[in-house]
Parts: C-alpha cells; structure tokens; sequence
C-alpha cells in the first residue's frame, strides 16, 4: 500500500539543459564542450544545490578564470532560458493524482533562488502538499538523510512512500531509506510503475 507519492523535478516535471543558452553564448561545440567539464561544471553547480551561493560561486570561478568571468557569470544570468518548458504528461500525472486525493510532495535538488523562479514560472510546482528544495536544507540528494528529512518534515511513512526520479543513483538513495522507488524515463512508464504499485492514474 502507497499513502504518499514524491516528485523529484529536473527532467521529471520540467526540462532542464544548460546547452539551450550556451549554445548561442559559446557557438563552438567543442570549446563549449571543454567549458561545461573544466569550469562551470556539473560538480560546481551541484554546491549551489546545496546551499551555496551564486555571489560565492561566481567569485570562486572568477578568480581562477578570470579571462571566462562573462561566461561563468551567463550561467545564472540566463539560467531561464536552461528551463524553457514543463513535461505536460507528467505535470497531467501530477495534478491528477492531487485531485484524486493522494498526498503529493516533492524533494528536489535545486539552489533556493532558482527554485523559487521556477514556481512562479510553473504555478503547478504550488500544488503540492510541500517540497523539500536541497538548497534550503544544504543537504542533497543521494544523501540518505535528505530522505529521512522529507519524511520527517512531512510526516511519511517510509514503507508507504513512493519516489519518482530520473536518475537511478537518487532512486537508490531513497531506498536505502526504506522507500519504495521508480526511475522516470517518460510518462507512460510512469504511468504503468504507478499502476504496479496499485495507484491507478486515470
């Protein structure tokens, strides 16, 4: 028996691609290529999703690519533009579920600011009973405890909780919590590993 349904949101309920504004800001492929694994990397982003903040970010980078300071400074600035569009089959999954009745959070690695644009962007992201945002916690998914937090917050029962997510390291993570898990590839997956679980989406 499931009693409480959780979303992860990056590429579950909205895209999210850091190559849609750098496409146009650095056109080269390869070079563009070399500045997402040397300098604003994936590691480097992640820290933000964990507490830190753009100003301390920025600086860090900065100082040591000084000659980059415009590019790494167009990552927040036009962190926009790298969620241009919700999935609406899993945003339909989403709302439907809170209308029948499920209880229906989210836990979500996002820096603080980003994730409060993206609310007023996506007014669905308030629908929710609530969300546990990485960045306000400073704890960050896989972390087995930013789990029991959620469940804490929300008041879930690990053995009845089901978590969707994209990524099969942070499905692992939520296990290791004694929640049940499924890895989001497309809607009607979910729709069907839903439905293995007894909840039926109509």
């Amino acid at each position: 028996m499931i009693d409480h349904i959780v979303f992860d949101i990056g590429k579950v309920l909205i895209h999210y691609d850091p190559h849609l504004p750098f496409a146009r800001i650095i056109p080269d492929e390869n070079e563009r290529k070399w500045f997402f694994e040397n300098i604003c990397t994936h590691e480097w982003n992640l820290e933000q999703d964990r507490g830190r903040s753009w100003e301390e970010a920025e600086r860090l980078l900065v100082e040591l690519h000084p000659t980059r300071e415009d590019h790494i400074r167009s990552f927040r600035r036009y962190w926009h533009e790298m969620v241009p569009h919700a999935y609406d089959s899993s945003v339909v999954i989403l709302e439907k579920l809170i209308e029948d009745g499920r209880d229906v959070t989210m836990l979500t690695n996002f820096a603080s600011d980003t994730f409060r644009e993206a609310q007023k962007r996506f007014p669905f992201l308030q629908k929710p009973r609530g969300v546990t945002v990485s960045g306000d916690i400073r704890l960050i998914k896989p972390d087995v405890e930013i789990y029991h937090h959620h469940a804490k917050a929300f008041g879930l029962n690990p053995e009845r909780t089901i978590f969707i997510d994209d990524a099969p390291m942070n499905i692992e993570g939520a296990r290791k919590a004694g929640w049940k898990g499924v890895v989001f590839t497309d809607p009607q997956k979910l729709r069907n590993d839903l439905a293995a679980h007894g909840i039926e989406v109509g």
